[in-house]
């Protein structure tokens, strides 16, 4: 339990870290070059800007993009594709199960009788 809760401070520790950087690094700009997003250290994205539907589209549900990651919509960090990560847990699914026998539909033209009362 003990090792739990030093883990999670040690996290807590640093996203703080990381937002402090990032807004240090925006603040260390000129006015009318920030931009509000970029990344700290060349490596991990930030973003401060209003978040769009669009952004926000394209950040969670990306059909387009064969990444599982990529940077979230505000903050500090990284989102998850749940398009790619469907798609992803489908194959593993299908490579673990097989794929399921075909279906044998037969179409008739006759109507079902269900036993009920005639119309």
């Amino acid at each position: 339990m003990g090792a739990l809760r030093g883990t999670r401070r040690i996290l807590r520790l640093a996203v703080v870290g990381l937002v402090v950087a990032a807004v240090a690094t925006e603040l260390s700009k000129p006015e009318e070059e920030r931009t509000w997003h970029g990344r700290v250290g060349g490596v991990v994205p930030y973003d401060f800007r209003p978040p769009t539907w669009e952004r926000i589209r394209s950040a969670y549900w990306n059909p387009n993009s064969e990444q599982l990651f990529s940077d979230r919509v505000f903050g500090v960090g990284w989102a998850v594709n749940l398009y790619r990560a469907k798609e992803l847990l489908e194959m593993v699914f299908e490579r673990m199960m097989g794929s399921p026998p075909p279906l044998s539909i037969e179409m008739s033209s006759e109507p079902l009788d269900l036993g009920g009362r005639p119309r």
